[in-house]
């Protein structure tokens, strides 16, 4: 259930300990995760145990190379892939965890933010006796490169407009959601990541990919998917959708307001956050519009079911 409306602005954590372990998608290194409950006011903090604990907090400020994914770099110390995980924290209102991790690549699982949602309602989540603070919007503010746009405006809520254009089998797609609204698990979570079958030579030459496989991508060629079902009709464009909520999270706060995205992708998403810290009159730090504060009390998230849908003929 979501929480309750007495609740839902205060900040929260997650129950216990959350172990993961997988292969990260471009390095192609096996890596073990645990996400661990964190203090109010702590935001989101990677660790690499295996360099002393090294902290790189999921700032804008720590923002590294973002061509293929969103990378974080502290004193040359890195943590790549993390747009998934923080999109599944901020998409179900996880305000403060500490992300343990003994490599330097996020686990890709199956190439969703799904495995983390589920994971979250398994353990359940905490709130705690904080409340949470909005970046609201108060003026425009846009990236332009091209074709490509991206704009963050005020409005009421966590609205995303996004449109997509790429080579078929794809195409055009366009999704428009509200965050605020719940259903982040249900319509955004599933969405998997995806590339053509094609540019791999070139990817793995400039060593990316390398732990790619059709157990966490949508593989596509020119004339139609290698992998299907897809769990959504338009499920390219929800997964860039995923991937901007997990790049803005690098504001460092759970955002109010309107964002239009056309052909954009990671560069353009971070160009953004990192825009907007730089203009302090384009936001301000509010709390939630009906916040009534509340003692703490545990939260369950929500784990949809899977339910394929068919793809466009």
């Amino acid at each position: 259930m979501h929480p309750s409306s007495s609740s839902a602005h205060l900040e929260r954590t997650i129950q216990s300990e959350i172990r993961f372990s997988g292969v990260g998608l471009h390095s192609g290194a096996m890596v073990a995760m645990r996400l661990v409950p964190a203090a109010a006011g702590s935001g989101i903090v990677f660790r690499r145990t295996d360099l002393d604990n090294f902290e790189i907090p999921a700032t804008g400020r720590n923002v590294a190379k973002v061509s293929y994914a969103t990378s974080l770099m502290r004193q040359s110390v890195l943590i790549q892939t993390t747009e998934h995980l923080l999109s599944a924290l901020i998409g179900c209102g996880v305000d403060n965890v500490i992300v343990e991790i003994d490599n330097l690549e996020v686990p890709i699982l199956d190439g969703s933010a799904l495995p983390y949602v589920r994971a979250f309602d398994r353990v359940g989540l905490r709130t705690q006796r904080r409340r949470r603070e909005y970046l609201r919007v108060l003026k425009p503010v846009e990236v332009c490169d091209g074709s490509k746009f991206i704009g963050v405006y005020p409005g009421t809520g966590y609205t995303i407009d996004y449109t997509i254009d790429f080579p078929s089998p794809i195409g055009c797609e366009s999704f428009h959601g509200d965050l605020d609204l719940g259903d982040y698990a249900q319509l955004i979570a599933p969405a998997r990541t995806f590339g053509f079958k094609e540019d791999e030579p070139m990817l793995r030459n400039m060593g990316l990919i390398r732990g790619a496989s059709e157990a966490c991508a949508i593989i596509l060629t020119r004339t139609g998917i290698l992998n299907g079902p897809l769990r959504f009709a338009d499920e390219f464009v929800r997964h860039k959708v995923l991937d901007l909520i997990g790049d803005l999270a690098l504001a460092g706060r759970r955002i109010q307001g309107r964002v239009v995205a056309e052909r954009a992708g990671h560069a353009m998403h971070t160009a953004l956050v990192q825009r907007l810290m730089r203009d302090r009159s384009a936001w301000e730090l509010a709390p939630g519009y009906d916040e009534v504060a509340e003692t703490a009390a545990p939260v369950r998230s929500v784990a949809p079911s899977l339910v394929l849908t068919p793809a466009h003929a």
